[in-house]
């Protein structure tokens, strides 16, 4: 995928976006100062370029439910590239898994998972996290509290 260089109204544009991705066309088109129509063809261009991967709405885990948010640092017994794309594979079956990096250094991944309570990742935990194929530790820690949430990345202001 060819990457073209960005321009200012292209900053503008992702800036927009990404803290306010149900903004109407016309309205985006008006904050970064140009029409509507090569607007949008610079959104659609940006898309296909790979600079915007989707759209999402930002849900409040606990309204819906999940009062718990956990990481796990998770350490194999193999790192053969089949082994770490296996783990990597059993982890996009576990919806409450909602985040996995993998690492440099002592641990080989890190989960962000959320639960319901204290005893549904309990039972996560010890029935499908541990006992997975090629799970040789895991860690967690238990979050008390989020005092930021910024998804994205940090876009320098464009005047």
């Amino acid at each position: 995928m060819v990457r073209v260089k960005l321009d200012a109204v292209d900053r503008k544009i992702l800036s927009c976006l990404q803290s306010e991705g149900r903004i109407t066309n016309v309205e985006l088109a008006d904050r970064v100062g140009i029409t509507a129509p090569p607007c949008l063809r610079r959104v659609r261009a940006l898309e296909q370029e790979g600079y915007i991967k989707g759209y999402h709405a930002d849900l409040e885990q606990e309204a819906l439910g999940y009062g718990l948010t956990v990481f796990a640092m998770v350490g194999l017994h193999s790192q053969a590239e089949s082994d770490l794309q296996a783990f990597e594979a059993k982890v996009q079956m576990w919806p409450q898994v909602r985040e996995c990096f993998m690492l440099n250094g002592e641990i080989d991944f890190i989960l962000k998972i959320v639960a319901e309570d204290l005893g549904s990742f309990q039972q996560f935990l010890t029935g499908e996290l541990t006992p997975a194929p090629n799970v040789a530790s895991v860690k967690t820690s238990l979050t008390i509290r989020t005092s930021k949430h910024k998804p994205g990345v940090p876009l320098p202001a464009v005047k």
